[in-house]
């Protein structure tokens, strides 16, 4: 379960279809001086999987869309909320023929690929009499009606959609952790209901000791602040921390040079404070909270600095809030550990749900267990009937075989072969 963070230079670009990334301002930094430097070129640099389940028919649209001229000069131009209202994709009117016959095609193929995944769903129900028309309402990011053309309903449309799924995506990622630190608590209470009381209390006193031990890490410093960024620049970039400069440090973690910081670049940054706590070879660690925590670092400096929140850094923005107090003189963080993931009334109602769900599925293997076995009583009520069958033709074979050579007394045929 669980996925990887999603690059947000992606998520800008599906959301506002290939909003052309500003240049940021220039800035003159040696990086063969800096520990692993590596040099990237920016346009080969592939966006990562959304995680949408049309993420694939996205991708392509913005392919294509990119190699119209008249879109591309309208993109550079228009603002984020130009973009999300939906008044840039009136301009998929003027894009060339071309163009247009391609997206036509995208379209036609992602509406028989979502058709296919309805009949292989409705098929496993045993359903018939498919309305296609019907089921396909469901599917918010093209426009059903007209299955054949890709119009600027269509591009609208798949904006919205996906800037309400990314949008979510944090959400669902929260609740998806939430679930997976009840269940762990699920599953040790039920383990230790097996155990005796002798070794029930050795199993609850190596619990409390593991959480000692990982809660026993060095102070992690304020994601974003001025202390939490200079250890970056000192230990990770291999730079003299008297000499920080805020400027240089945003172009040195601008990665693709695009004049942004995106999210897995914000993320990459925590890795630091993130080993302070984390450590793959511990038992005491686990590494699902390790990446709710790089998470929640995340968020919390967005929410600080993202100014406009279109979910991207700006030079700007990044300057501006390191003249804040909270930049200087932050407040401590708290990690995960200490903090509480769900009160004992939402453990019981998820183990409600838990008991409920497998009571269900215990009653399909039920279901299913008595159709086997009518299965194999009809599979061997057939088997007996094939050998009863089966004795009778041999029976009457026998008896025709008899009539056709009929045997004289003493054993002897009546017919002999001429000499």
């Amino acid at each position: 379960m669980r996925w990887s963070t999603i690059l947000q230079q992606y998520y800008f670009l599906s959301v506002t279809c290939l909003l052309t990334a500003l240049e940021a301002v220039p800035i003159d930094i040696d990086k063969t001086k800096v520990k692993g430097a590596q040099p990237v070129d920016s346009a080969k640099i592939e966006p990562p999987d959304t995680g949408l389940y049309y993420d694939e028919y996205l991708k392509q649209v913005i392919d294509v869309l990119e190699t119209d001229n008249h879109f591309r000069e309208k993109l550079q131009k228009a603002d984020i909320e130009e973009i999300k209202s939906g008044r840039l994709s009136k301009e998929l009117d003027l894009v060339s023929h071309h163009v247009r016959t391609k997206l036509d095609e995208l379209k036609r193929q992602e509406v028989g690929r979502l058709r296919m995944l309805i009949k292989a769903k409705l098929d496993s129900l045993h359903d018939t009499g498919i309305d296609y028309h019907a089921l396909l309402k469901q599917f918010d990011h093209l426009n059903h009606m007209n299955p054949d053309k890709f119009e600027s309903t269509d591009l609208d449309m798949l904006i919205k959609a996906a800037t309400s799924d990314l949008e979510n995506y944090d959400k669902t990622r929260h609740e998806e952790f939430k679930k997976y630190e009840m269940m762990k608590e699920h599953e040790r209470r039920e383990y230790l209901k097996t155990l005796n009381e002798e070794k029930r209390k050795e199993e609850e006193s190596k619990f409390e000791e593991m959480k000692k031990k990982h809660e026993n890490h060095p102070k992690v410093n304020h994601p974003g602040s001025k202390d939490q960024l200079k250890e970056v620049w000192e230990e990770a970039d291999g730079l003299d921390p008297n000499d920080f400069d805020p400027k240089t440090f945003f172009k040195l973690h601008d990665v693709n040079n695009d004049g942004f910081l995106d999210e897995q670049e914000l993320e990459a940054l925590f890795t630091k404070e993130l080993e302070k706590v984390y450590d793959p070879k511990n038992e005491e660690d686990d590494m699902v909270e390790m990446e709710e925590e790089r998470l929640r670092m995340r968020e919390h400096v967005m929410n600080e600095v993202d100014s406009n929140k279109d979910r991207l850094v700006t030079l700007e923005e990044f300057l501006k809030a390191t003249e804040k107090k909270e930049f200087l003189e932050p407040d401590s963080w708290e990690t995960l550990d200490q903090q509480q993931f769900f009160t004992e009334e939402e453990l019981k109602e998820y183990e409600n749900l838990i008991s409920l769900q497998e009571n269900e599925l215990k009653k399909k293997a039920d279901e299913l267990q008595k159709q086997k076995e009518e299965l194999q009583r009809q599979h061997d009520q057939l088997e007996a009937q094939k050998l009863e069958y089966h004795q009778v033709v041999q029976q009457m074979e026998q008896k025709k075989l008899q009539e056709l050579s009929p045997s004289v007394p003493g054993g002897e045929s009546k017919f002999k072969p001429r000499m």
